[in-house]
């Protein structure tokens, strides 16, 4: 593996969203990081999950029983070798397989034990089911995203699942390891996307300290309340996106589509004024294509891009030429971000067919040919 994480081994307890785009960033910027399948589960697909999935790329696989005592055992012996685990089930199932961070700090000390859950470990709401939408919802965010007038609108599960979610776990499992590097002590880190969704929303909680927002969607300077910060439907049915907060890219934006003499748009922070400006600029950008308007103003100071489609993005000249995309067994994905001088990551790859690295995963932990068939045949080991 290459990446500054080269040298760091995670094991990762099979699991859906977060945990795995955990996973996904630490084997991304190099960490060897060891999935365990259980058999048969949703997970463990060998053609859809391991060649088409980003968030399971870049694995090595074992698929272990972990409700039998030789699968307990096998992962046990998994976690003495590794920096860091990752998991994401409700609080206690882990302790009730035996695999709870009192064991496994017992067998390694310097254990780094990520638990990824939507309440968190403890509170009120820490046993209850739950997804993305209520997580945001809990934690303040979700109310703030949305149109004037209209009822929020969650944005898909970018900011509890992976946002507030497994980035912020992939963050604290990289701060954990380096504080037991340092200390010889590991830890558990209790990562809640009610938490991490309330943390992202920090530079609002701050604009609202400071009288700068307004408790209600979609009337505020960056949730598409102002005029020069929205996006804009072109004649051809496609969209642009304006962002021109700062006085010389308003005006800019004004010299480019020809609103410098209109007096109207000089009032541009007057929140009373932006309706009726918005209005203008509905009916402006209908009168071009998003090309022509790409053509008047991308590459200016705007702040100005074409709104583009999954299916677009790869393709866009900018993309291309930084390789914001590539190709993992002829599946289209966004490549590791970001970006090293000194340890560049490497080209993801396809993770193989779950339990395909068992045996020598198993080898590498001193089990010989014998026990590794006899926990085959038991069933432990897939």
């Amino acid at each position: 593996m290459a990446g500054p994480l080269a040298g760091v081994r995670i094991v990762e307890i099979a699991g859906i969203g977060p945990g795995p785009f955990c996973g996904m960033m630490l084997a991304d910027h190099g960490a060897e990081v060891i999935r365990v399948e259980r058999p048969g589960g949703a997970q463990s697909g060998p053609a859809t999950r391991a060649s088409k999935d980003p968030l399971v790329r870049s694995r090595r696989t074992i698929v272990v029983d972990m409700k039998m005592p030789e699968g307990v055992a096998v992962v046990r012996d998994l976690c003495r070798t590794a920096d860091g685990l990752i998991e994401g089930f409700r609080p206690g199932v882990m302790e009730r397989l035996g695999l709870g961070p009192d064991a496994l700090l017992a067998d390694n000390p310097k254990l780094v034990y990520g638990r990824m859950t939507g309440w968190g470990q403890t509170g009120p709401y820490a046993q209850a089911a739950g997804h993305d939408i209520n997580y945001i919802a809990l934690a303040g965010a979700l109310h703030a995203y949305g149109r004037a007038g209209e009822k929020p609108t969650p944005p898909i599960n970018m900011v509890g699942d992976f946002g507030g979610g497994g980035m912020m776990l992939a963050f604290g499992m990289v701060a954990a390891i380096l504080s037991a590097r340092g200390t010889g002590r590991g830890q558990v880190i209790d990562c809640a996307m009610t938490d991490g969704a309330a943390l992202l929303m920090s530079m609002i909680w701050g604009f609202r300290a400071m009288g700068m927002w307004r408790d209600e969607r979609g009337v505020n300077l960056l949730d598409t309340g102002a005029h020069f910060y929205d996006t804009y439907e072109c004649s051809d049915g496609r969209f642009v996106s304006i962002g021109s907060i700062e006085p010389q890219f308003y005006a800019e934006l004004r010299r480019l589509a020809g609103l410098t003499e209109d007096p109207d748009f000089d009032r541009q922070m007057d929140p009373t004024a932006w309706g009726p400006l918005k209005a203008k600029l509905t009916e402006l950008f209908r009168s071009k294509t998003r090309d022509e308007w790409c053509g008047l103003m991308e590459h200016s100071d705007v702040c100005f891009a074409p709104v583009l489609s999954m299916a677009e993005a790869p393709d866009h000249p900018h993309n291309a030429t930084r390789g914001t995309f590539g190709t993992v067994d002829g599946t289209v994905q966004p490549m590791p971000a970001p970006r090293y001088s000194g340890t560049p990551t490497a080209q993801p790859f396809a993770t193989p067919a779950a339990g395909s690295d068992g045996g020598s995963l198993l080898a590498g932990l001193g089990y010989g040919e014998a026990r590794i068939a006899a926990l085959r045949a038991a069933g432990a080991v897939g």
